[in-house]
């Protein structure tokens, strides 16, 4: 998607260790006309697949996960990184964050994923995998099926793209981080 990789080289900042911060336009600050067209080619590269929910993770992946919602009418489930005092019934799993160095208690009640849901997860990143993970496991222990995931941004340099695609599961990432070395964003074509 050149639209993207043109922001991410003109905005993105990439920092130490890699990491990449495209907070200018996706994950603080958001260009929503950058999201809808984001939205839009995830649901070109998955439109060959039944979905009937659409799942993210707070709170970066919401925006274009409400975005591709409300452009094929479905619900929009995310998951929540902190267990509300007002939910029930719950799945439970714990994701590690790459980002934040630190694990989340990571819940969606069962009430909003049930078994038989054709589940599409989207998120901002795909790097060690670790929310995908989690999806992974909460979406099993629903009993539900998932479709596939999308990313905005995967970085191929760290091994979750990897993982997910060895297990069989369509992975979809609209920008390609090959390398962040010497802090010089190198972007796959």
């Amino acid at each position: 998607m050149r639209k993207l990789k043109e922001r991410i080289l003109k905005d993105g900042k990439c920092y130490p260790g890699g990491i990449l911060k495209v907070d200018k336009f996706i994950n603080h600050q958001m260009d929503p006309n950058l999201m809808k067209d984001i939205a839009v080619e995830l649901i070109r590269r998955f439109a060959a697949s039944e979905v009937n929910k659409i799942i993210t993770i707070e709170a970066s992946g919401i925006a274009p996960a409400i975005m591709m919602g409300f452009l094929l009418n479905l619900p929009v489930v995310f998951a929540k990184k902190k267990k509300p005092s007002t939910m029930g019934d719950m799945y439970v799993t714990t994701v590690s964050s790459f980002t934040k160095q630190r694990d989340y208690t990571v819940v969606i009640s069962k009430e909003y994923l049930k078994k038989g849901d054709k589940v599409l997860f989207v998120d901002d990143f795909l790097a060690n995998g670790n929310a995908a993970k989690g999806i992974i496991d909460l979406v099993t222990q629903a009993g539900a099926e998932l479709v596939g995931m999308g990313f905005i941004i995967e970085k191929a340099f760290q091994d979750g793209g990897e993982y997910l695609r060895k297990r069989g599961i369509h992975v979809e990432s609209l920008a390609i981080i090959e390398s962040l070395d010497d802090c010089r964003i190198k972007i796959r074509d």
